[in-house]
Protein backbone atom coordinates (compact mmCIF):
# COMPACT_ATOMS: atom_id res chain seq x y z
CA UNK A 1 0.00 0.00 0.00
CA UNK A 2 2.76 2.07 0.96
CA UNK A 3 4.49 1.71 -2.72
CA UNK A 4 1.82 2.30 -4.71
CA UNK A 5 0.33 5.55 -2.09
CA UNK A 6 3.44 7.41 -2.22
CA UNK A 7 3.53 8.03 -5.90
CA UNK A 8 -0.03 8.93 -5.84
CA UNK A 9 0.90 11.70 -2.76
CA UNK A 10 3.64 13.03 -4.87
CA UNK A 11 1.51 13.73 -8.13
CA UNK A 12 -1.27 15.24 -6.28
CA UNK A 13 1.78 17.80 -4.48
CA UNK A 14 3.09 18.10 -7.67
CA UNK A 15 -0.25 19.17 -9.12
CA UNK A 16 -0.45 21.64 -6.93
CA UNK A 17 1.78 23.52 -8.59
CA UNK A 18 0.23 23.46 -12.08
CA UNK A 19 -2.15 26.63 -12.28
CA UNK A 20 0.88 28.67 -11.15
CA UNK A 21 3.39 27.31 -14.28
CA UNK A 22 0.09 28.39 -16.48
CA UNK A 23 0.47 31.72 -14.93
CA UNK A 24 3.84 31.80 -15.53
CA UNK A 25 4.20 30.21 -19.00
CA UNK A 26 1.45 32.38 -19.91
CA UNK A 27 2.69 35.65 -18.33
CA UNK A 28 6.10 35.41 -19.97
CA UNK A 29 5.48 37.15 -23.37
CA UNK A 30 8.11 38.09 -26.22
CA UNK A 31 7.86 41.81 -24.81
CA UNK A 32 8.54 41.01 -21.34
CA UNK A 33 11.92 38.80 -22.47
CA UNK A 34 13.22 41.58 -25.02
CA UNK A 35 12.82 44.12 -22.75
CA UNK A 36 14.56 42.48 -19.86
CA UNK A 37 17.34 41.24 -22.38
CA UNK A 38 17.42 44.57 -24.08
CA UNK A 39 17.73 46.47 -20.48
CA UNK A 40 20.83 43.84 -19.75
CA UNK A 41 22.43 44.78 -22.67
CA UNK A 42 22.09 48.74 -22.17
CA UNK A 43 22.68 48.63 -17.91
CA UNK A 44 24.29 45.36 -17.24
CA UNK A 45 22.93 43.68 -13.82
CA UNK A 46 21.99 46.63 -12.35
CA UNK A 47 18.19 45.97 -12.81
CA UNK A 48 18.18 42.31 -11.77
CA UNK A 49 16.65 43.97 -8.58
CA UNK A 50 13.11 44.57 -10.66
CA UNK A 51 12.39 40.94 -12.19
CA UNK A 52 11.90 39.83 -8.38
CA UNK A 53 10.60 42.82 -7.02
CA UNK A 54 8.22 42.87 -10.35
CA UNK A 55 7.17 38.93 -10.03
CA UNK A 56 6.21 39.74 -5.82
CA UNK A 57 3.73 42.77 -7.04
CA UNK A 58 2.07 40.15 -9.13
CA UNK A 59 2.59 37.90 -6.31
CA UNK A 60 -0.25 40.07 -3.95
CA UNK A 61 -2.16 41.00 -7.16
CA UNK A 62 -3.45 37.28 -8.19
CA UNK A 63 -3.33 36.26 -4.63
CA UNK A 64 -6.48 38.70 -3.99
CA UNK A 65 -8.27 37.49 -7.15
CA UNK A 66 -7.46 33.66 -6.24
CA UNK A 67 -8.58 34.51 -2.34
CA UNK A 68 -11.84 36.56 -3.43
CA UNK A 69 -12.78 33.32 -5.32
CA UNK A 70 -12.04 31.45 -2.41
CA UNK A 71 -14.22 33.20 -0.29
CA UNK A 72 -17.05 33.55 -2.26
CA UNK A 73 -17.51 30.88 -5.18
CA UNK A 74 -17.64 33.24 -7.48
CA UNK A 75 -15.05 34.49 -10.33
CA UNK A 76 -13.61 38.00 -9.80
CA UNK A 77 -14.91 39.23 -12.61
CA UNK A 78 -18.57 37.77 -11.06
CA UNK A 79 -17.92 39.87 -8.57
CA UNK A 80 -16.95 42.97 -10.31
CA UNK A 81 -20.46 43.01 -11.95
CA UNK A 82 -22.39 41.73 -8.74
CA UNK A 83 -21.08 44.15 -6.10
CA UNK A 84 -19.75 46.76 -8.33
CA UNK A 85 -22.21 47.47 -10.68
CA UNK A 86 -23.22 45.96 -14.23
CA UNK A 87 -21.82 49.14 -16.50
CA UNK A 88 -18.33 47.47 -15.72
CA UNK A 89 -19.57 44.48 -18.06
CA UNK A 90 -19.39 47.49 -20.81
CA UNK A 91 -16.59 49.07 -19.70
CA UNK A 92 -13.94 46.31 -18.95
CA UNK A 93 -15.55 44.20 -22.34
CA UNK A 94 -14.60 47.13 -24.19
CA UNK A 95 -11.51 47.23 -22.83
CA UNK A 96 -10.83 43.45 -23.52
CA UNK A 97 -11.39 43.44 -27.25
CA UNK A 98 -8.95 46.24 -27.68
CA UNK A 99 -6.59 44.79 -24.80
CA UNK A 100 -6.69 41.70 -26.84
CA UNK A 101 -6.53 43.32 -30.33
CA UNK A 102 -2.89 44.14 -29.54
CA UNK A 103 -2.14 41.34 -27.56
CA UNK A 104 -2.92 38.90 -30.32
CA UNK A 105 -0.98 40.58 -32.85
CA UNK A 106 1.95 40.89 -31.01
CA UNK A 107 2.14 36.88 -30.05
CA UNK A 108 1.14 35.97 -33.60
CA UNK A 109 4.15 38.52 -35.04
CA UNK A 110 6.62 37.06 -32.14
CA UNK A 111 5.90 33.51 -32.54
CA UNK A 112 6.52 34.08 -36.41
CA UNK A 113 10.08 35.73 -35.76
CA UNK A 114 10.79 32.56 -33.26
CA UNK A 115 9.68 30.27 -36.31
CA UNK A 116 11.83 31.91 -39.00
CA UNK A 117 14.66 31.93 -36.53
CA UNK A 118 14.36 27.96 -36.26
CA UNK A 119 13.31 27.20 -40.02
CA UNK A 120 12.37 30.25 -42.51
CA UNK A 121 9.51 29.09 -44.46
CA UNK A 122 10.74 31.42 -47.40
CA UNK A 123 14.00 33.23 -48.39
CA UNK A 124 12.03 36.67 -47.96
CA UNK A 125 12.18 36.70 -43.74
CA UNK A 126 9.13 39.08 -43.57
CA UNK A 127 7.37 36.31 -45.47
CA UNK A 128 8.39 33.90 -43.08
CA UNK A 129 7.60 36.03 -40.37
CA UNK A 130 3.80 35.90 -41.72
CA UNK A 131 3.46 32.30 -42.17
CA UNK A 132 4.88 31.29 -39.20
CA UNK A 133 2.38 33.81 -37.60
CA UNK A 134 -0.50 32.20 -38.98
CA UNK A 135 0.34 28.72 -38.54
CA UNK A 136 0.84 29.54 -34.81
CA UNK A 137 -2.05 30.99 -34.18
CA UNK A 138 -4.31 28.28 -36.32
CA UNK A 139 -2.54 25.82 -34.21
CA UNK A 140 -3.26 27.30 -30.69
CA UNK A 141 -6.60 27.59 -32.05
CA UNK A 142 -7.18 23.98 -32.94
CA UNK A 143 -5.67 22.89 -29.61
CA UNK A 144 -7.57 24.74 -27.66
CA UNK A 145 -11.11 23.69 -29.31
CA UNK A 146 -9.96 20.33 -29.89
CA UNK A 147 -7.46 19.10 -27.14
CA UNK A 148 -9.54 19.92 -24.23
CA UNK A 149 -8.03 21.39 -20.71
CA UNK A 150 -6.16 18.22 -20.17
CA UNK A 151 -4.32 18.35 -23.35
CA UNK A 152 -3.53 22.21 -23.03
CA UNK A 153 -1.98 21.74 -19.26
CA UNK A 154 0.69 19.04 -20.89
CA UNK A 155 1.54 20.97 -23.48
CA UNK A 156 2.09 24.44 -21.56
CA UNK A 157 3.70 22.06 -18.84
CA UNK A 158 6.27 20.86 -22.10
CA UNK A 159 6.76 24.58 -23.33
CA UNK A 160 7.30 25.88 -19.71
CA UNK A 161 9.93 23.27 -18.72
CA UNK A 162 11.96 24.53 -22.24
CA UNK A 163 11.54 27.53 -21.78
CA UNK A 164 12.98 27.84 -18.21
CA UNK A 165 15.81 25.03 -19.03
CA UNK A 166 16.99 26.86 -22.29
CA UNK A 167 16.83 30.37 -21.04
CA UNK A 168 18.68 29.19 -17.77
CA UNK A 169 21.16 27.16 -18.93
CA UNK A 170 22.11 30.17 -21.35
CA UNK A 171 22.70 32.48 -18.56
CA UNK A 172 24.79 29.93 -16.94
CA UNK A 173 26.90 29.03 -19.96
CA UNK A 174 27.51 32.67 -20.23
CA UNK A 175 29.50 32.89 -16.79
CA UNK A 176 28.18 35.79 -15.23
CA UNK A 177 29.95 38.02 -12.65
CA UNK A 178 28.15 36.63 -9.49
CA UNK A 179 28.99 39.50 -7.12
CA UNK A 180 27.58 41.89 -9.71
CA UNK A 181 24.90 39.51 -9.36
CA UNK A 182 24.07 39.72 -5.99
CA UNK A 183 24.72 43.45 -6.06
CA UNK A 184 21.92 43.90 -8.69
CA UNK A 185 19.22 41.89 -6.67
CA UNK A 186 19.99 43.24 -3.39
CA UNK A 187 20.40 47.25 -4.36
CA UNK A 188 17.63 49.02 -6.05
CA UNK A 189 19.02 51.54 -8.45
CA UNK A 190 17.38 52.93 -11.62
CA UNK A 191 20.93 54.20 -13.54
CA UNK A 192 20.57 57.33 -15.92
CA UNK A 193 18.24 56.89 -18.79
CA UNK A 194 16.74 53.95 -17.26
CA UNK A 195 13.78 54.49 -16.11
CA UNK A 196 11.80 53.11 -18.96
CA UNK A 197 13.64 50.09 -18.90
CA UNK A 198 12.98 49.58 -15.18
CA UNK A 199 9.31 50.10 -15.88
CA UNK A 200 9.40 47.58 -18.83
CA UNK A 201 11.14 45.29 -16.30
CA UNK A 202 9.15 45.79 -13.43
CA UNK A 203 5.52 45.78 -14.86
CA UNK A 204 6.07 43.23 -17.84
CA UNK A 205 7.47 40.56 -15.60
CA UNK A 206 4.07 37.89 -14.79
CA UNK A 207 1.20 39.39 -17.76
CA UNK A 208 -1.21 41.51 -17.41
CA UNK A 209 -4.85 40.68 -18.27
CA UNK A 210 -4.09 37.32 -17.88
CA UNK A 211 -3.77 37.54 -13.89
CA UNK A 212 -7.65 36.81 -14.08
CA UNK A 213 -6.71 34.00 -15.99
CA UNK A 214 -5.96 31.83 -12.90
CA UNK A 215 -9.31 32.19 -11.27
CA UNK A 216 -10.41 30.00 -14.42
CA UNK A 217 -7.49 27.42 -13.90
CA UNK A 218 -8.33 27.10 -10.34
CA UNK A 219 -12.04 26.53 -10.79
CA UNK A 220 -10.80 23.65 -13.06
CA UNK A 221 -8.91 21.77 -10.21
CA UNK A 222 -11.97 22.44 -7.49
CA UNK A 223 -10.25 24.66 -5.47
CA UNK A 224 -12.68 26.32 -2.72
CA UNK A 225 -12.65 27.96 0.45
CA UNK A 226 -9.54 28.79 3.26
CA UNK A 227 -7.74 25.37 1.77
CA UNK A 228 -7.96 26.13 -1.54
CA UNK A 229 -6.76 30.21 -0.40
CA UNK A 230 -3.46 28.59 1.24
CA UNK A 231 -3.09 26.20 -1.68
CA UNK A 232 -3.08 29.34 -4.10
CA UNK A 233 -0.41 31.34 -1.96
CA UNK A 234 1.99 28.09 -2.34
CA UNK A 235 0.96 27.28 -5.88
CA UNK A 236 1.24 31.39 -6.83
CA UNK A 237 5.11 31.47 -5.45
CA UNK A 238 6.30 29.02 -7.27
CA UNK A 239 4.38 30.06 -10.52
CA UNK A 240 6.34 33.60 -9.76
CA UNK A 241 9.71 32.38 -8.30
CA UNK A 242 10.13 30.89 -11.59
CA UNK A 243 8.88 33.81 -13.45
CA UNK A 244 11.67 36.38 -11.77
CA UNK A 245 14.28 33.47 -12.40
CA UNK A 246 13.45 33.65 -15.83
CA UNK A 247 13.50 37.40 -15.94
CA UNK A 248 16.72 37.52 -14.22
CA UNK A 249 18.39 35.06 -16.69
CA UNK A 250 17.15 36.86 -19.41
CA UNK A 251 18.52 40.28 -18.22
CA UNK A 252 21.81 38.19 -17.57
CA UNK A 253 22.14 36.70 -21.23
CA UNK A 254 21.45 40.45 -22.28
CA UNK A 255 24.42 41.84 -20.10
CA UNK A 256 26.66 39.52 -22.46
CA UNK A 257 25.64 41.26 -25.89
CA UNK A 258 24.87 44.89 -27.58
CA UNK A 259 21.56 44.78 -29.01
CA UNK A 260 19.49 46.81 -31.37
CA UNK A 261 15.86 47.21 -30.27
CA UNK A 262 13.26 46.14 -33.01
CA UNK A 263 11.20 43.36 -33.98
CA UNK A 264 13.79 40.94 -34.74
CA UNK A 265 15.94 41.46 -31.69
CA UNK A 266 15.20 38.16 -30.08
CA UNK A 267 17.44 36.56 -33.46
CA UNK A 268 19.81 39.10 -33.36
CA UNK A 269 20.04 38.19 -29.68
CA UNK A 270 20.92 34.60 -31.08
CA UNK A 271 23.19 35.43 -33.68
CA UNK A 272 25.30 37.24 -30.76
CA UNK A 273 25.25 33.99 -28.55
CA UNK A 274 26.09 32.11 -31.49
CA UNK A 275 29.76 34.03 -31.30
CA UNK A 276 29.90 33.80 -27.25
CA UNK A 277 28.87 29.77 -27.30
CA UNK A 278 29.03 28.55 -30.58
CA UNK A 279 26.15 27.05 -32.54
CA UNK A 280 24.66 25.13 -29.65
CA UNK A 281 24.34 28.35 -27.74
CA UNK A 282 22.18 30.14 -30.14
CA UNK A 283 20.15 26.59 -30.63
CA UNK A 284 19.27 26.55 -27.14
CA UNK A 285 18.29 30.25 -26.80
CA UNK A 286 15.89 30.36 -29.92
CA UNK A 287 14.04 26.61 -28.88
CA UNK A 288 13.41 28.88 -25.45
CA UNK A 289 12.63 31.96 -27.08
CA UNK A 290 10.09 29.75 -29.39
CA UNK A 291 8.21 27.89 -26.48
CA UNK A 292 8.14 31.00 -24.16
CA UNK A 293 6.11 33.04 -27.17
CA UNK A 294 4.10 29.52 -27.97
CA UNK A 295 3.02 29.32 -24.18
CA UNK A 296 2.30 32.98 -23.68
CA UNK A 297 0.21 33.05 -27.62
CA UNK A 298 -1.23 29.31 -26.51
CA UNK A 299 -2.07 30.52 -22.55
CA UNK A 300 -3.73 33.83 -24.14
CA UNK A 301 -5.83 31.81 -26.95
CA UNK A 302 -7.49 29.37 -24.23
CA UNK A 303 -8.02 31.64 -21.05
CA UNK A 304 -9.20 35.36 -22.60
CA UNK A 305 -11.99 33.41 -24.05
CA UNK A 306 -12.92 32.62 -20.16
CA UNK A 307 -12.53 36.24 -19.49
CA UNK A 308 -15.10 37.23 -22.14
CA UNK A 309 -17.98 34.20 -21.45
CA UNK A 310 -17.15 35.18 -17.61
CA UNK A 311 -19.03 39.05 -18.90
CA UNK A 312 -21.39 37.54 -21.11
CA UNK A 313 -22.76 35.91 -18.40
CA UNK A 314 -22.37 37.71 -15.45
CA UNK A 315 -25.71 39.90 -14.76
CA UNK A 316 -26.76 36.21 -13.79
CA UNK A 317 -25.34 37.33 -10.62
CA UNK A 318 -24.83 34.10 -8.97
CA UNK A 319 -21.39 31.13 -9.47
CA UNK A 320 -22.30 29.21 -12.39
CA UNK A 321 -20.58 26.45 -14.22
CA UNK A 322 -16.97 27.02 -15.22
CA UNK A 323 -17.54 28.60 -18.81
CA UNK A 324 -15.43 26.45 -21.90
CA UNK A 325 -15.00 26.05 -25.47
CA UNK A 326 -18.92 24.85 -25.68
CA UNK A 327 -19.94 27.93 -24.62
CA UNK A 328 -20.84 30.06 -27.67
CA UNK A 329 -19.46 33.62 -26.10
CA UNK A 330 -16.21 31.06 -25.58
CA UNK A 331 -16.16 29.84 -28.93
CA UNK A 332 -16.46 33.58 -30.87
CA UNK A 333 -14.07 35.41 -28.84
CA UNK A 334 -11.60 32.37 -29.57
CA UNK A 335 -12.56 32.51 -32.70
CA UNK A 336 -11.85 36.62 -33.00
CA UNK A 337 -8.56 35.89 -31.15
CA UNK A 338 -7.16 33.48 -33.46
CA UNK A 339 -8.10 35.05 -36.28
CA UNK A 340 -8.46 38.99 -36.43
CA UNK A 341 -5.20 39.80 -34.32
CA UNK A 342 -3.45 38.27 -37.72
CA UNK A 343 -3.58 41.34 -39.88
CA UNK A 344 -0.69 43.18 -37.52
CA UNK A 345 1.51 40.65 -39.25
CA UNK A 346 1.54 42.84 -42.68
CA UNK A 347 2.14 46.09 -40.54
CA UNK A 348 4.63 47.78 -38.58
CA UNK A 349 4.60 46.79 -34.79
CA UNK A 350 5.42 50.23 -33.39
CA UNK A 351 2.13 51.52 -32.68
CA UNK A 352 0.19 47.99 -31.87
CA UNK A 353 3.12 47.72 -29.29
CA UNK A 354 3.45 50.67 -28.23
CA UNK A 355 -0.63 50.69 -27.19
CA UNK A 356 -0.63 47.21 -26.11
CA UNK A 357 1.70 48.58 -23.31
CA UNK A 358 -0.28 51.32 -22.59
CA UNK A 359 -3.56 49.77 -21.99
CA UNK A 360 -1.80 47.03 -19.67
CA UNK A 361 0.05 49.43 -17.59
CA UNK A 362 -3.25 51.13 -16.89
CA UNK A 363 -4.74 47.69 -16.21
CA UNK A 364 -2.80 46.99 -13.05
CA UNK A 365 -3.89 50.10 -11.07
CA UNK A 366 -7.77 49.18 -11.72
CA UNK A 367 -7.22 45.60 -10.41
CA UNK A 368 -5.26 46.56 -7.49
CA UNK A 369 -8.27 49.55 -6.85
CA UNK A 370 -10.89 46.55 -6.84
CA UNK A 371 -9.06 44.43 -4.78
CA UNK A 372 -8.60 46.72 -2.28
CA UNK A 373 -12.57 47.87 -2.18
CA UNK A 374 -13.72 44.29 -2.84
CA UNK A 375 -11.39 42.10 -0.25
CA UNK A 376 -11.53 44.52 2.45
CA UNK A 377 -15.15 44.37 2.95
CA UNK A 378 -16.47 41.45 5.72
CA UNK A 379 -19.95 41.55 4.61
CA UNK A 380 -18.49 40.39 0.98
CA UNK A 381 -15.16 38.17 1.63
CA UNK A 382 -15.85 37.21 5.37
CA UNK A 383 -13.51 37.82 8.17
CA UNK A 384 -11.44 34.95 8.00
CA UNK A 385 -10.35 35.92 4.19
CA UNK A 386 -10.08 39.71 4.45
CA UNK A 387 -6.90 41.26 3.25
CA UNK A 388 -4.49 42.55 6.36
CA UNK A 389 -2.44 45.37 6.19
CA UNK A 390 0.54 43.88 4.91
CA UNK A 391 -1.41 43.11 1.78
CA UNK A 392 -3.24 46.36 1.58
CA UNK A 393 0.04 48.22 1.77
CA UNK A 394 1.33 46.46 -0.72
CA UNK A 395 -1.48 46.97 -3.06
CA UNK A 396 -1.04 50.56 -2.42
CA UNK A 397 2.07 50.39 -2.96
CA UNK A 398 1.25 48.50 -6.51
CA UNK A 399 -1.22 51.35 -7.46
CA UNK A 400 1.02 53.98 -7.01
CA UNK A 401 3.81 52.40 -9.40
CA UNK A 402 1.64 51.38 -12.19
CA UNK A 403 -0.48 54.63 -12.16
CA UNK A 404 2.44 56.63 -12.74
CA UNK A 405 3.50 53.97 -14.96
CA UNK A 406 0.62 54.36 -17.02
CA UNK A 407 0.60 57.87 -16.96
CA UNK A 408 3.87 58.29 -17.94
CA UNK A 409 3.06 55.44 -20.91
CA UNK A 410 -0.22 57.23 -22.01
CA UNK A 411 1.25 60.78 -21.86
CA UNK A 412 4.35 59.10 -23.93
CA UNK A 413 1.88 57.47 -26.81
CA UNK A 414 0.00 61.11 -27.09
CA UNK A 415 3.27 62.69 -27.93
CA UNK A 416 4.36 60.04 -30.60
CA UNK A 417 0.58 59.04 -31.87
CA UNK A 418 0.14 62.77 -32.60
CA UNK A 419 3.31 63.69 -33.78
Amino acid sequence: MSAVGEPRRAGRWLSLFVPGMLVAATGVGAGDLLTASLAGSRFGLTLLWAAWVGALLKWFLNEGIARWQMATGTTFIEGLVARLGPWLQWGFGAYLAVWAFFTGGALVSACGVAGTGILPLSADLATSKILWGILHSLLGLLIVLRGGFRAFQRLMMVCTGLMFVAVVLTAALLRPDWASIVAGLAVPRVPTGGTAYTIGVLGGVGGTVTLLSYGYWIRERGRAGARGAAESRIDLAAGYAMTAVFGLAMVVVGSRVTLAQGPTAALELAGQLALALGPAGKWIFLVGFWAAVFSSLLGVWQSAPYIFADLVSAHRGAARRQPGPRDRSYRAFLLCLGTVPVVVLWTTLERAQLLYAVFGALFMPLLAVALLVMNNRTGWIGRDLRSGWIINLALAATLGFFAWVGWRELAAAARRLLS
